[in-house]
Order: C-alpha cells, then sequence, then structure tokens
C-alpha cells in the first residue's frame, strides 16, 4: 500500500468515526475481521468508464460509506448532479475537474473536495491516464427523512 493510499484512508476513517448517528452500532463492538477491508480484485465492480471499490456499504456503519472510483481518461462517472446529502472526494492519483454550482478547477493528487448539501457538483478525470479518488457520503438510512 502506498503512503497516499495509507493517508487517504486514515483520513477517510476518521470522517466516518467524527459523528455516530444515534441508534448506530457501538463501533467497538465489532472485531478486527469487521474493521479490516483490504482492497481485492475480487471485489471490483465494473462501470461504464472505470470500475469502484467499496471499503465501507450502506451497510456497514449506518449508511457512512467510503468508496475508490476509477475513471478512464476524459471521462465522468456521471454528469455533475445534486442530491441532499452531502460528499467528500479525495483525489488518490490522477487528474480532477472539480465542478461545484458552476465554478471548474483542476486538481492533482491529495486534494480534498466538500460539496455540500443540495449543491450541484461533479468530478470528470482531466488527465491522460486512470484518475482515482474517494468519495466519502452518507447515505439516509431506511425511514429516515432525506435534508
Amino acid at each position: 500500500m502506498t503512503r497516499v493510499t495509507l493517508l487517504a484512508l486514515l483520513t477517510c476513517a476518521a470522517l466516518l468515526a467524527h459523528a455516530q448517528p444515534t441508534g448506530a452500532r457501538d463501533p467497538g463492538a465489532r472485531s478486527l475481521a469487521e474493521c479490516v477491508n483490504e482492497f481485492s480484485a475480487a471485489g471490483i465492480e465494473s462501470t461504464a468508464v472505470g470500475y469502484q471499490y467499496w471499503f465501507a456499504d450502506k451497510e456497514f456503519l449506518d449508511g457512512r460509506t467510503i468508496k475508490m472510483s476509477v475513471v478512464r481518461p476524459h471521462e465522468a462517472t456521471h454528469a455533475p448532479h445534486t442530491h441532499g446529502e452531502d460528499e467528500f472526494f479525495f483525489v488518490l492519483e490522477g487528474t480532477a475537474e472539480l465542478i461545484l454550482q458552476h465554478e471548474r478547477r483542476v486538481v492533482g493528487p491529495l486534494t480534498s473536495f466538500y460539496c455540500p448539501p443540495s449543491s450541484l457538483h461533479g468530478i470528470r478525470n482531466a488527465g491522460d491516464t486512470d484518475l482515482k479518488y474517494l468519495v466519502i457520503k452518507t447515505y439516509p438510512r431506511p425511514g429516515q427523512i432525506p435534508r
């Protein structure tokens, strides 16, 4: 594992752990086997523009997730969009074009990008190599009214 990847995963872990929703399972009650997710090609999900890997899916921590997306050059997983949840991106490798409302900025590795709730946002590969980034998001729990 590279130092950059390790730094990114530690950052994500801190973000996920900072606020535990009411009714969430006590994280101290989990075993080491439940808390470690080593990247494995068997867990890759193909997308139209590359692939994704869930380090923590919606079921793991009450809707809080960490996903790695890998996007081919000059592609995007989807067009800029909005949703009621906030979202956090962390660029691991490559060159990303970040979109927030109608502003755009091109950035490189070790860059974070926060998207407030209901803001128009997007990320696309602006380079000639694969773009690899983490997505940190909390999905609404069943029965929870989205913000």
